[in-house]
């Protein structure tokens, strides 16, 4: 494998890192503001200073003069803090160009912005001085990270602990009760869905709804400041920031990390003829793929694709992850779409793009944890277990084989007397998921998850069979329609008890799946409530009740969190349960975990035992090998029927007891640690789990 730092593999890339593209954007030096602005085609850039007050009143314009490398600049001491200003750039008429030297247009690298209007937006100079106070990220290794993916107003909106004044803010996801919930649930991160500056499509708008989620970015480096406080957002962009900052300080300070959804493929300018506020107006050839003739070429179904294979698009996305990583102490990044930034001139993704290989070697983003969405809707698009080293991806086979398994399967055996498939492909996905991901990489290299922001939540996977979406405008032709769902005999809410019972056991069964997995777990917030959505499974377009988290519970859905609570501290305790490498057969690897597979008669699982619909019940029994302290050992058994069965327990050397810890047949998780010895015989509900330690 070639160095990233030999001459080889500079020579093969383009130089994202070259001092031409260095500082741009405002930079602020002993009381002037240099502006530098990249444009390549341009013939003309102005900067344009507004009024404090009158967004309207252009108190001056100034001229950028080129530096070389397609860099633009100028320097006046009217660039200070809290400055408002726009650009505008004139250049030729030619395909692909959409220059016109009258349209106002945010400054790419703007730390502020405020609004004038509708597709109306000034940049503002930020300082962004804060002081820190000693306190440092956690730096939590990935195998003992579990992520807890959330929307920051939703969170807190309806939070009856939280001041109204704080409701669905940044300051409000840091407020103690909130701290309180997370710490207490086990989660090690929070991952914000997108906090740069979005806005809502113009559709959404005529329909009277709003881009809810975030997935249409303004601006790399502004935070979205509707999340803000009132106090703060009156106060102005450098009073937004410094909230967004004080809410890293404080999850920080109670050992939480922050993990952000950014949104780099694609921007909130649509398709061609839809808003010219930045890039579009900028160096539309440029910034956006597209043809010869300068029609787009949408990889990400949302209108336009960043062109990362231009040095200074991908430089952008690079400085925007060092600016939050480094000034705002943002512990790593999910990448939406991230197939889109790994695409080449000819938009072929290859794991070697200079930008993804950038990220992975930049000093300034080292120990910053690097997750992709390993896919996007262009030719080539699904990726998962194809990125390089050093990247985590989100999972989506193991999200449908686990599905599949305590959920579609159980609903074709009631049709057709009998399950569909066999253990097998289940237990992979258990281990680490290692038929998608090498062995250089390991199990952390999975992100493993079941439910997510978009799709159905965990309590509408056990209650619908179908998406709900009428609400969305689109017809219910919106949302995915392979949801491997399974209502379990009614669709939607219902007052039967055995189908609400059976409904709670399968929760439980896909949560403790979720976190008794090898890899890296992630909860979607809100599923250790058993939240619903009345069956939207693609909820972007509501701000409302229907997305906010509730924080008023029946008594069975605080059974449910505390399940989740008893699973994380049971990960955490046993690293058996998150190894860093695969094991190999008959080689001692440290940090990974050795697995050895029973059947349900307690003998070692057989060939025809890992494929066939008639055996659907396994013992996994791991074991870790740590470098230091002490040995460690679990056994779960997993059933996947809905027919009680009866397991022998295995007979192994050196094992002299099993201790039962926890049992998705269970509405409460129990803690009386019942001791069972090996060739003990153990009762087993229709579909369940049992996890015992090994001693």
């Amino acid at each position: 494998m070639v160095s990233p730092d030999s001459d080889l593999a500079v020579a093969a890339r383009p130089d994202l890192l070259r001092a031409g593209l260095d500082d741009l954007g405002v930079t602020l030096r002993d009381g002037v503001g240099t502006l530098r602005v990249w444009s390549e085609h341009a013939d003309s850039v102005e900067l344009v200073l507004f009024d404090g007050t009158d967004l309207d009143w252009a108190i001056d314009e100034l001229a950028l003069a080129p530096t070389g490398d397609g860099v633009w600049e100028v320097s006046t001491p009217q660039l200070r803090p809290g400055a408002r200003y726009a650009i505008r750039v004139g250049g030729p008429h030619a395909p692909g160009n959409m220059f016109n030297d009258r349209s106002l247009l945010v400054e790419p690298y703007s730390r502020g912005l405020v609004k004038g209007g509708f597709d109306d937006w000034r940049s503002v100079v930020v300082d962004g001085g804060f002081d820190w106070g000693g306190v440092r990220k956690p730096d939590i290794p990935m195998d003992r990270t579990v992520i807890y993916e959330g929307h920051v107003k939703g969170l807190t909106k309806r939070h009856p602990l939280v001041p109204p004044a704080l409701h669905g803010t940044y300051a409000g996801l840091a407020h103690p009760a909130m701290i309180e919930h997370l710490l207490s649930l086990g989660v090690t991160a929070v991952q914000l869905l997108p906090i740069h500056a979005f806005a809502s499509e113009p559709r959404l708008l005529q329909l009277g709804l709003t881009n809810y989620w975030g997935y249409n970015t303004l601006n790399f480096f502004t935070p979205h400041a509707p999340y803000a406080t009132e106090a703060n957002r009156r106060e102005g962009p450098e009073a937004v920031l410094r909230e967004v900052k004080g809410m890293v300080k404080l999850l920080h300070e109670a050992g939480l990390e922050v993990l952000m959804d950014v949104v780099y493929n694609h921007t909130a300018e649509e398709s061609i003829g839809g808003p010219r506020t930045s890039l579009r107006g900028i160096d539309n050839r440029s910034y956006y793929r597209q043809q010869d003739d300068g029609a787009y070429i949408d990889v990400t179904g949302c209108g336009n694709s960043l062109n990362t294979s231009t040095d200074a698009s991908a430089r952008l996305v690079l400085d925007s992850l060092r600016y939050w990583a480094n000034e705002v102490q943002i512990d790593g990044f999910r990448f939406d779409l991230a197939v889109t930034l790994g695409r080449d001139a000819s938009h072929t993704f290859t794991p070697e793009h200079p930008l993804l290989r950038t990220i992975l070697d930049d000093p300034a983003l080292a120990g910053v944890k690097k997750i992709a969405e390993p896919w996007d809707v262009g030719m080539g698009g699904w990726q998962t277990g194809n990125f390089g080293d050093g990247w985590s991806e989100w999972n989506d086979r193991y999200r449908d084989r686990v599905r599949n398994f305590w959920l579609s399967d159980i609903d074709y055996a009631r049709r057709a007397s009998g399950p569909p498939v066999g253990i097998g492909g289940f237990a992979t996905r258990l281990a680490g998921s290692s038929n998608t991901f090498s062995a250089e990489r390991g199990p952390l290299a999975s992100v493993n998850f079941v439910t997510a922001h978009d799709g159905f939540t965990l309590r509408d996977l056990v209650s619908y069979d179908v998406k709900h979406n009428i609400g969305n405008g689109e017809h219910n032709r919106d949302g995915a329609d392979t949801n491997r769902s399974f209502n379990h005999g009614g669709e939607g809410p219902t007052n039967d008890p055995a189908i609400l019972a059976t409904r709670r056991k399968a929760m439980r069964n896909l949560l403790g799946t979720l976190l008794l997995s090898s890899g890296v777990p992630m909860i979607t917030a809100g599923d250790e409530f058993a939240r619903s959505q009345r069956g939207n499974n693609n909820a972007y377009c509501h701000d409302s009740a229907l997305t906010w988290l509730t924080w008023d519970h029946a008594p069975w859905q605080e059974e449910l969190a505390a399940h989740v609570r008893t699973l994380t501290r049971l990960r955490r305790e046993n690293p058996a349960l998150r190894p860093q490498r695969f094991a190999s057969a008959g080689e001692r690897i440290v940090g990974a975990s050795e697995m050895e597979w029973y059947d349900a008669s307690g003998q070692t699982m057989a060939g025809e035992a890992w494929t066939s619909p008639a055996h659907r019940t396994l013992q996994y029994v791991a074991a870790s090998t740590l470098a230091e302290g002490a040995p460690n050992r679990i056994l779960l058994i997993v059933h996947g029927t809905e027919q009680p069965t009866e397991v022998t327990l295995p007979e192994i050397d050196g094992v002299e007891r099993y201790a039962s810890v926890w049992c998705s047949a269970e509405e409460t998780p129990e803690d009386d640690r019942s001791v069972y010895a090996p060739g003990d015989v153990v009762a087993v509900a229709g579909t369940s789990m049992h996890l015992f330690v090994v001693a």
